[in-house]
């Protein structure tokens, strides 16, 4: 069986009924689930205090299990970037520890790239999370079906590429870069630090949940202003959703905001990865060597 331990390296993890459902599905799935020490760990809005979650991601990475799988997001990693033993961390990668989770934990993902370069060390999956994805309740809707099955083929190893549709008018579009990203305002928040991974060439994909498209804008304008979309050969967007419209919009929408980005920038925006705070997400590889095709208003990305 393939070992995967759950770990709580940001918020705080109330929801104990959805942990053990959790760890009855992926042990259903063929996981063997160690649940970390810490995982239950209460300290104001965090999984423990600062030591206590920095421990147990050195824990965790020591233990060098074929899967490490956040609990959930939330927020707490920013505190313990400057602090995180990366080669201890990339040492597990080359042992075969798949990093994985989406929301706060692109800190760590993205900071592992900076800090490593570019290479299979660096290499860690955005993806689904222990309680928000295989803890769902049966009548939330349960765990969605493509979401766990993309997860299970990349940790197997035998997912090598995802698809999705997208606007028209890229058909015909090839690029072919390092795959980078996750949730916009964590990357936002990266910017001008050590753990910023500056990738050239890349493809960079974005998601985010709770922000009013005025609000996405003035972030992707800010890395646009920065050099950083100019720098990739293609930005995919993911789901933005959980915001509300305001009676000031007058027509200003998601796709409002993304037509004025593309006015602005020369880099190809693709709409439509199925990727977020959302019930479906494909499984993809951070710091890996993507190709980017896409054919009438079909995309896939292999590797």
């Amino acid at each position: 069986m393939t070992d995967l331990h759950v770990f709580a390296p940001s918020g705080v993890e109330l929801r104990t009924a959805a942990l053990k459902l959790a760890a009855k599905r992926l042990g259903a799935m063929g996981f063997e689930i160690t649940l970390d020490a810490g995982v239950r760990g209460r300290h104001q809005r965090f999984a423990g205090d600062d030591e206590a979650r920095l421990a147990a991601i050195h824990r965790v990475a020591q233990a060098a299990p074929s899967v490490a799988l956040a609990c959930r997001g939330g927020y707490g990693l920013t505190r313990l970037l400057d602090r995180i033993d990366w080669p201890l961390l990339a040492r597990a990668v080359e042992r075969g520890t798949r990093w994985v989770g989406h929301s706060d934990f692109t800190a760590l993902q993205l900071g592992l790239l900076a800090h490593t370069g570019v290479g299979p060390a660096a290499i860690t999956w955005q993806g689904p999370m222990a309680c928000d994805d295989f803890g769902r309740a049966d009548d939330a809707g349960g765990v969605d079906e493509i979401t766990r099955d993309c997860f299970a083929e990349a940790m197997s190893g035998e997912l090598e590429a995802v698809g999705f549709r997208t606007e028209p008018g890229f058909d015909g579009l090839e690029a072919k870069g390092l795959l980078w990203g996750g949730n916009l305002s964590m990357l936002q928040s990266l910017l001008g630090t050590p753990h910023w991974p500056k990738v050239k060439g890349g493809i960079l994909f974005l998601e985010d949940v709770n922000e009013h498209p005025y609000r996405v804008e003035r972030t992707l304008l800010q890395l646009h202003q920065a050099g950083v979309l100019a720098r990739q050969k293609a930005v995919l967007l993911g789901d933005f959703s959980g915001w509300r419209k305001s009676p000031l919009d007058r027509g200003y929408s998601f796709k409002a905001m993304v037509a004025h980005l593309r006015s602005v920038c020369s880099t190809p925006i693709l709409t439509g990865l199925p990727f977020g705070h959302v019930p479906t997400k494909v499984t993809l590889p951070v710091g890996a060597q993507v190709q980017l095709v896409v054919q009438g208003r079909d995309v896939l990305i292999g590797w």
